[in-house]
């Protein structure tokens, strides 16, 4: 959710950023579910993204949103660039994809029904306006250059720095779509193990919704594009991070890295001020060359950490990350997985002892195949779809251990039934 992070009081040490992070942990009732999900709008007529002002534009689609259906508007000085309603935000990403950051949520059929609600708004205004929208991981025919840029302070920062940061920042920041899962932990101890799982368990997320095949109107050899690009936008802040792996991993660990990750911004005033490459450990000193002689806020902390890009990240919650955007069965079936396999204990324990011996560079092959292959990679002599399957049956176990019923059904089983599908015929979306 790119929008400025709001509140906390003024940062003093290293102690207050672990204190910032550690506050996310909750009792187990408390657990929620945020679900994220972006997708591309373009014209009808012509199948061209869409532009950010003009009859048919992405500002007319959230102006449309918002008089429609209750959404409050969301401004950068003359510009609209978001929508909020209760917890819920709709933000407008570099490329001029619309983003649902949902609401924190009890059960997957609240996801479910939030998502189709999402969905019905969004369809209803571009249909009389003459948009579509895709959901993909890889816009499929528009080069980067040929995608509008979108007037947020922030986007311009990040572009002139990923211009000179990796050889694909800039598709990334464009042309890609992903679906998330915000996920909450009770201690440090959960997250860690959430943390873990969620780094080893990546590549079979990454696969099972592997939705990217094309790009420039030709197939790229891989099943997720989208995953490939970001090996090569940032070594500093992108990629999957195996230090969580290493013994001694916890909120410290996590801090420091975040620390080394070089900044894009801060935030004054209603301006985003350029801060790119320069260090966070600089500005609890008072030394940040932005901002001399300020100390940094907990806002100020909270928007860093939204400008730290791995795998699987940490803010108050923890972020799943890997898997390229898609149409609504499939919004619905990545939280489905995740929360399956994380909150209940013998389902996390469960899908730890299937990755148990993962390590070392035959995981960072099996990562790097899972973009490519898909269902189809391997590791330890193990196909990943036979891996996926197992971890399906494992998080069908924790849903229906949840045993959270809807309006008809007695549990949430039913958000996996796409996931079961894509392995028992052996092909996922990019395959299709």
């Amino acid at each position: 959710m790119s929008i400025p992070q709001q509140g906390g009081g003024p940062v003093e040490s290293r102690d207050d950023l672990i204190a910032h992070v550690e506050a996310g942990c909750k009792p187990r009732t408390d657990w929620r579910i945020g679900t994220e999900h972006e997708k591309f709008g373009f014209r009808l007529h012509d199948h061209a993204p869409l532009p950010y002002d003009g009859e048919c534009s992405v500002r007319t689609v959230l102006e449309g949103i918002a008089d429609r259906f209750g959404w409050s508007r969301v401004y950068e000085g003359e510009y609209l660039i978001g929508l909020s309603r209760g917890r819920a935000n709709v933000s407008l990403e570099p490329g001029g994809q619309l983003e649902l950051s949902g609401e924190p949520l009890e059960t997957l059929h609240q996801t479910c029904d939030e998502v189709n609600r999402h969905l019905c708004e969004v369809r209803e205004v571009a249909d009389s306006l003459g948009a579509g929208f895709l959901g993909l991981g890889v816009a499929p025919e528009w080069s980067t250059a040929e995608i509008p840029r979108m007037p947020k302070g922030r986007y311009a920062i990040m572009r002139a720095y990923m211009a000179r940061s990796g050889s694909k920042g800039l598709e990334m920041m464009h042309g890609t779509c992903t679906i998330q899962v915000n996920l909450d932990y009770e201690s440090e101890a959960d997250m860690v193990q959430k943390f873990r799982a969620g780094v080893l368990l990546q590549p079979v997320a990454t696969a099972l919704f592997a939705n990217s095949p094309f790009r420039n109107g030709r197939p790229t050899g891989y099943r997720s594009w989208r995953a490939r690009i970001w090996e090569d936008v940032d070594a500093d802040r992108a990629g999957a991070p195996l230090f969580a792996l290493e013994d001694g991993f916890g909120f410290e660990a996590w801090v420091d890295y975040a620390l080394d990750v070089p900044m894009y911004f801060v935030y004054r005033d209603g301006a985003y001020i350029d801060a790119s490459g320069q260090s966070f450990r600089e500005v609890l000193d008072g030394r940040l060359p932005a901002l001399p002689g300020q100390r940094p806020r907990i806002s100020d902390w909270a928007d860093h950490l939204t400008t730290v890009f791995p795998d699987v990240r940490v803010k108050q919650f923890i972020e799943m990350r890997g898997a390229d955007g898609g149409p609504w069965r499939r919004i619905c079936a990545l939280p489905a997985f995740w929360v399956g396999l994380l909150y209940d204990a013998g389902a996390l324990e469960e899908a730890l002892d299937v990755a148990g011996s993962w390590s070392g560079e035959p995981f960072r092959d099996f990562r790097r195949d899972a973009f490519r292959h898909g269902l189809d990679a391997e590791i330890g002599g193990r196909r990943l779809g036979e891996i996926a399957r197992q971890l399906l049956e494992i998080a069908r176990g924790g849903l229906a251990r949840r045993a959270r019923a809807g309006l008809v059904d007695a549990d949430e089983t039913q958000y996996l039934n796409e996931l079961f599908s894509v392995v028992e015929r052996g092909e996922t979306a990019a395959d299709e």
